[in-house]
């Protein structure tokens, strides 16, 4: 069903009374999918600008036929010219909607949270387009929100948006880690560091029940974890039993504290960071875990597969989480490859009986593609594999229905 408020035009006085702000107007026929509320408008869209809005400003979205869409942000330099923040004509972009976003969001997380210990709790608290906020992500580590401002929209609301968010509970600090080359897509300098009250230590330590995490927040990858395979990090433990695992792209052993904790006899760990690495054998002796079964090789886990294949080595289980091999499409055909690739290999040096884990982050990958890829690479290691589980990531980094790009996280859970 069509939202009303888009269907009628607001009379000739209202779009005299709006003041100066800056509008867009779209080509005819180009409103079918804000009106179904996707919120990214690309520049091949928009028939013209009125006004001269700067970067990041607010700009109201305004059909061929001059009905009021919504507001959103705009950004000269992306494809994405704008990215909406409301679809409600007359919700006004200001310090009471990025509060009222940022309560929902919080309020959405409730369940998930409740009974953490919130010194030790690791969570994503806003989650961008999802949450209603485009380019704004939160995680919370312990006492420390670690943010990221990836738009130009949030970069221009980052100071009113940071006075919101130190009064949802009692932080020890506000880290930012907006030095990411979505920030170069947008027009804007990468930036790191404090924001607000104390700097993160050079760990912050989480759990997740029952295990113990050390967290890099100002240098680690993304915010300093994976925070979105916490679900599937807890699956592995029940597959893990008696299992001899290899890990690959392990960053600091997640995966291989979970397997061992679920029982496996042996991890390897497989990452091309040796700091990554030092920390993962952190990880494990948090966890008490017996270090002789556990085996950390520093090196391109592209080759180590092979090595292993070479060498006739197999494994019970088997984890690829690899990072984002395609961020636009022209890298998509390479990215392919690279998943055929790592999936091939895994499959070859899989047990009889064994099962493989294996994930794609890459958002611009639809979840039939790489259930494609993962097929023939099972179809050319000769091996019959069934699909037993499809994964996603967890339940703090929601899906809104009406941008399914969110749902970047595909994963398969694969038995030979």
């Amino acid at each position: 069903m069509t939202d009303t408020k888009h269907t009628f035009s607001k009379p000739a006085s209202y779009f005299k009374n709006r003041g100066n702000m800056a509008s867009i107007t779209l080509k005819a026929g180009r409103e079918k999918s804000v009106v179904r509320r996707h919120p990214w408008i690309f520049s091949g869209a928009i028939e013209r600008v009125d006004g001269n809005p700067q970067t990041g400003e607010t700009v109201e979205i305004c059909s061929n036929r001059k009905v009021l869409l919504g507001r959103g942000a705009y950004s000269p330099a992306s494809q994405i010219r704008v990215r909406a923040w409301t679809f409600d004509p007359d919700t006004r972009i200001e310090k009471p909607f990025f509060r009222n976003r940022l309560q929902k969001a919080v309020e959405l997380r409730a369940s998930y949270i409740k009974g953490s210990n919130p010194r030790k709790l690791a969570c994503r608290l806003v989650h961008s387009e999802s949450d209603g906020l485009p380019g704004v992500i939160i995680d919370r580590y312990g006492d420390f929100l670690v943010c990221q401002f990836l738009t130009a929209g949030a970069e221009y609301f980052k100071q009113i948006i940071l006075e919101q968010v130190v009064k949802l509970a009692p932080f020890a600090g506000v880290y930012e880690r907006s030095d990411v080359d979505e920030r170069r897509r947008e027009g804007l300098p990468e930036a790191k560091g404090v924001l607000w009250g104390s700097e993160p230590p050079e760990l912050v330590e989480i759990q997740e029940v029952p295990y113990h995490f050390l967290v890099d927040c100002r240098n680690g990858q993304k915010t300093g974890f994976f925070l979105d395979q916490r679900e599937n990090r807890a699956l592995v433990s029940k597959y893990a039993k008696e299992a001899e695992v290899l890990n690959c792209f392990s960053y600091t052993g997640g995966f291989g504290v979970c397997a061992l904790g679920g029982g496996a006899t042996s991890v390897v760990n497989v990452d091309s960071s040796a700091s990554a690495l030092e920390l993962a054998a952190r990880n494990f002796k948090l966890n008490k875990f017996d270090m002789d079964k556990v085996r950390n090789i520093e090196g391109d886990a592209f080759k180590v597969l092979r090595e292993f294949r070479d060498s006739n080595r197999f494994f019970d289980l088997i984890i690829l989480d690899p990072p984002k091999f395609a961020d636009s499409r022209n890298s998509l055909d390479g990215a392919c490859r690279g998943y055929k690739d790592i999936n091939l290999q895994a499959f070859k040096i899989l047990k009889p009986g064994g099962a493989l884990f294996t994930f794609s982050c890459s958002g611009i990958l639809p979840g039939e593609l790489f259930q494609k890829i993962v097929a023939d690479a099972a179809l050319d290691a000769g091996c019959d594999a069934r699909i037993i589980r499809w994964l996603h990531q967890g339940t703090d980094h929601p899906t809104m229905l009406s941008f399914p790009e969110a749902n970047y996280l595909k994963g398969l859970v694969c038995r030979v």
